[in-house]
């Protein structure tokens, strides 16, 4: 049993956590595949080989959630690392929601919650507002096992116990359209918090159960569509890899994703038929230097949206301003108005039928995607609130973007 009882900060907390996991688990685990070389291609990835985790503190967990290959080929000889933190603990709230980044809109009486079993797999859980955009994009529900639900509760871990959920997805639907977020890997443990005295909060935890799992996990294969571990599966980690590398630019990503190979992570997340990159768009009214918007992704419908690629490394605030005054930082709103000049471009109708003639596209009024850093970037409810000032604009992040395609090889 470990414990917290003076002021220290999040990171001292999380730190003495992922040391047991390290006793418990990640050690053990490592030992156990070494000598049983023979599962390691088939045990789940990201346990072997995780380049990042993310720990969630909460009023009555603490949450480890895995990122990373599902698949993996050698145990690593040593790396480093990054750990994502998120300090939910200092107001009442669900911590599942919370992790997932929306709120379940049931219609059910008493504001009831949906306990999640000890441990789930395939889980299946859309909004309300989720499961009808789901059935508006005619999705295949039948076409996977899953634990599905209609009109749910907010699914929550119960008080006191361990909890595990495994290739969970998770959609909601705002004005943007389709939000996804998919869990590969978390597990909860259970905690005492007590926050009574007004000088610190008390935490303690026990990860001991995990030396439990260690040979069930090392045995365990993920739950992967063929043609997704054979086929996409290569391509979306090579994507991944990409824009991982903080040596990477915004070219680099762009290009990766114009091959007609890749075109699929584009097509699939945006509902798109097609994909055309850096389409030169000449002012034809004004005399204006030519803007070259990284993507056009035409829509079914004939109509083509736009979006825009900046890096995924972010080393600074996303929201600036006091209470009740938030707005974006300068370097985001740069962003934002660059999106704005390509909306500016498509109002005038001499731009439009230029456009169509000289490539064969229809944009009128197109909803612009601003695809920049990652999704613990955006931690903060605040900047939701803040996008509503920016009709015709969405902010997604990468792991939305990769959540957005892998979601659908479960589903088709």
């Amino acid at each position: 049993m470990s414990e917290q009882k003076t002021v220290q900060p999040l990171r001292e907390l999380v730190k003495a956590f992922l040391q047991q996991v390290m006793i418990n688990y990640w050690g053990p685990l490592y030992s156990y595949l070494k000598d049983n070389p023979h599962l390691i291609k088939t045990a789940p990835g990201f346990l072997i080989n995780h380049d990042e985790v993310t720990v969630y503190v909460g009023r009555t967990h603490i949450a480890l959630e895995y990122h990373g290959s599902e698949v993996a080929d050698e145990l690593p000889a040593g790396k480093v690392v990054t750990v994502n933190m998120h300090d939910y603990s200092t107001k009442e709230c669900n911590i599942f929601e919370r992790i997932i980044g929306f709120e379940y809109d049931s219609n059910m009486i008493g504001g009831m919650s949906l306990p999640l079993p000890p441990f789930s797999e395939d889980l299946l859980l859309p909004t309300n507002r989720g499961w009808d955009k789901l059935e508006e994009l005619q999705w295949n529900f039948s076409a996977q096992n899953s634990i599905m639900g209609f009109n749910v509760p907010s699914p929550a871990p119960l008080p006191g116990r361990f909890t595990r959920v495994v290739n969970g997805m998770f959609f909601d639907a705002d004005e943007s359209g389709l939000r996804t977020r998919r869990i590969k890997w978390l597990d909860f443990f259970p905690i005492e918090f007590d926050g009574s005295n007004e000088e610190h909060d008390t935490f303690s935890f026990s990860v001991e159960n995990l030396s439990g799992l260690v040979e069930h996990d090392a045995h365990y294969k993920y739950p992967l569509p063929d043609e997704y571990k054979f086929k996409q599966l290569p391509k979306i980690n090579k994507f991944i890899e990409a824009w991982g590398s903080k040596e990477s630019s915004e070219p680099d990503i762009t290009s990766f994703l114009a091959r007609d190979e890749n075109k699929f992570i584009l097509t699939m997340n945006f509902g798109a038929s097609n994909v055309h990159a850096e389409l030169t768009c000449d002012w034809q009214s004004e005399d204006r230097n030519s803007i070259r918007p990284d993507f056009f992704v035409v829509k079914p419908n004939g109509y083509a949206d736009i979006v825009e690629f900046k890096l995924p490394q972010i080393d600074k605030a996303v929201v600036v301003g006091g209470a009740n005054r938030e707005t974006f930082a300068a370097w985001l709103q740069s962003y934002v108005s660059q999106t704005r000049v390509y909306a500016s471009y498509f109002e005038d109708p001499n731009n439009r039928a230029w456009f169509e003639k000289k490539y064969g596209l229809k944009v009128f009024k197109p909803r612009r995607y601003l695809v920049v850093g990652r999704r613990k970037d955006f931690d903060s409810d605040v900047w939701r609130e803040i996008m509503s000032d920016y009709p015709g604009l969405d902010i997604m992040t990468f792991d939305d973007l990769v959540d957005g395609v892998v979601a659908q090889f479960y589903m088709d």
